[in-house]
């Protein structure tokens, strides 16, 4: 598909019926064809990977509440180990693609230069480390910091508690310690919630 979509641009950058049409389609087939563009597709893929399969069982009205949580576990986890050990394998396949695209792959020991740098700092980078801290990192750490705010551990313990409320099976669940935990939590909630007021 991307190479579909990069002949049909080309075809307008060049063939275009307008000046503006054929000025605004050869600077998106620039960036198209860049391997920023490149690198962060790979990245985005990588993550939604990851994140679809939460995505699509949240949205299940059947699932458990056990299971979801879990799930949310599980993809932290997993969005974790890319950050840790994805780094390499994730070069490696943006390389490669770009070679295949006839993309210029930049030289990852060069020293890296930005419009949007101060010109009073002195420190310096490579451009391996504006694209793996700047941009695979922080894309990453978004990611993490997101999926935390919406499922932070109070809430996943509240949800996995309250899982001991499920009629389902008899309520093989039940549990009067983890009712009373979860009461414990609902009431020091509220009691938070009420100062905080």
């Amino acid at each position: 598909m991307y190479g579909a979509t990069c002949l049909v641009l080309e075809s307008i950058a060049l063939d275009g019926s307008a000046y503006s049409q054929r000025g605004d389609t050869a600077f998106s087939f620039k960036l198209l064809m860049s391997f920023d563009f490149a690198f962060i597709l790979h990245i985005m893929k990588n993550v939604m990977g990851i994140t679809d399969v939460l995505r699509q069982a949240l949205q299940q009205k059947s699932q458990d509440i056990l299971n979801a949580m879990h799930l949310v576990t599980t993809t932290k986890i997993s969005i974790q180990k890319l950050r840790d050990n994805g780094w390499e394998i994730l070069l490696e396949e943006v390389t490669s693609f770009c070679k295949y695209q006839d993309i210029e792959v930049p030289d990852m020991d060069a020293f890296f230069s930005s419009m949007e740098r101060s010109r009073r700092k002195t420190k310096s980078i490579t451009v391996e480390h504006h694209y793996r801290v700047d941009i695979f990192t922080a894309i990453i750490d978004q990611q993490l910091q997101e999926l935390n705010n919406k499922f932070n551990e109070q809430t996943i313990e509240l949800l996995k508690l309250s899982a001991t409320l499920d009629p389902k099976n008899n309520y093989q669940l039940f549990s009067v310690e983890d009712i009373c935990l979860l009461t414990s939590s609902i009431l020091k909630t509220f009691l938070t919630k009420k100062k905080l007021i």
